[in-house]
């Protein structure tokens, strides 16, 4: 049977974007040939990865590693955001190592906004790790990024969190577009089947407290906290307009109360999730 080709649109929305790894596998394993990847913020980093034949070196990382290790990524030093990302870009490409984006095995788009210019910016061409970076550049959380044309680039998802216009000229069979911010659901979100042993999780609070944040950063109904929720908000509202304007083929909506922003440590069970959401469905 011939396989039907398709251009995947995977949108923002922190490690609820690890289900977008299910939804490859998923794609994968039924007859699916991804020719085109537009992603945003996550699903840039998603993929990209994926893009360079290197997904299975990051799925496989995130399953081992561990919540105080994820922690010591995060260089708590940044201008403009709380962290400068140098340690953890410097982590991925340890990891996958770097690509030009052109040179990928098929058409990759990472989506980023510039924050001066007030308008969102395609990345297909250079470095694929800089591309991630700019797209991933969630507002108070990671320092911009500053284009080697001195452009300030944050997250893709401030303008729009479900990329489908990069993938208008496309000549696929499919597209098909994962949305991040879908309708909440009861009773859903994601538990971790196995928890930090007590040793490592005195480890991690002993590490976050050597850190001095200030406090209004760091609590549950702090600033950081209310100001996240506001732009996932946000972020909720522009994906329903967007995909009302510019409908794709198949789309797949991941409720938004799935986890919280920064559960990459629940990695395994939200991947499970994507593939599952994805058998359950006639469409697919």
């Amino acid at each position: 049977m011939q396989k039907k080709t398709v251009s995947l649109v995977l949108g923002s929305g922190g490690a609820r974007g690890l289900a977008h790894i299910g939804i490859i596998r998923y794609l994968e394993e039924n007859d699916y040939e991804i020719e085109s990847i537009s992603g945003c913020s996550i699903g840039a980093l998603v993929g990209g990865f994926y893009a360079a034949g290197k997904l299975d070196i990051y799925e496989n990382w995130l399953k081992e590693v561990n919540t105080l290790e994820m922690l010591t990524l995060l260089d708590f030093n940044g201008s403009g955001g709380l962290i400068s990302g140098k340690k953890l870009i410097s982590k991925l490409k340890e990891l996958v190592g770097d690509y030009n984006i052109e040179d990928l095995r098929i058409n990759f788009t990472a989506v980023a906004t510039d924050i001066d210019a007030e308008k969102e910016v395609w990345i297909n061409s250079g470095s694929l790790l800089n591309a991630v970076r700019a797209s991933i550049s969630l507002p108070l959380f990671f320092t911009p990024y500053i284009s080697p044309s001195g452009k300030k680039l944050v997250d893709g998802g401030v303008l729009n969190p479900v990329p489908i216009a990069p993938t208008f000229k496309d000549d696929t069979d499919l597209t098909i577009s994962v949305n991040l911010d879908g309708e909440a659901s009861a009773n859903i979100q994601i538990k971790k089947r196995k928890d930090m042993d007590t040793s490592l999780r005195k480890k991690a609070q002993e590490y976050l407290n050597s850190i001095t944040l200030p406090k209004t950063l760091t609590k549950e109904d702090g600033m950081y906290a209310v100001a996240n929720k506001s732009f996932e908000t946000l972020q909720g509202a522009l994906a329903r307009m967007k995909l009302a304007a510019y409908p794709s083929d198949i789309e797949i909506d991941i409720p938004r109360n799935l986890c919280g922003t920064f559960d990459f440590h629940k990695s395994e069970e939200l991947i499970e999730y994507g593939y599952n959401l994805c058998k359950k469905r006639d469409d697919l």
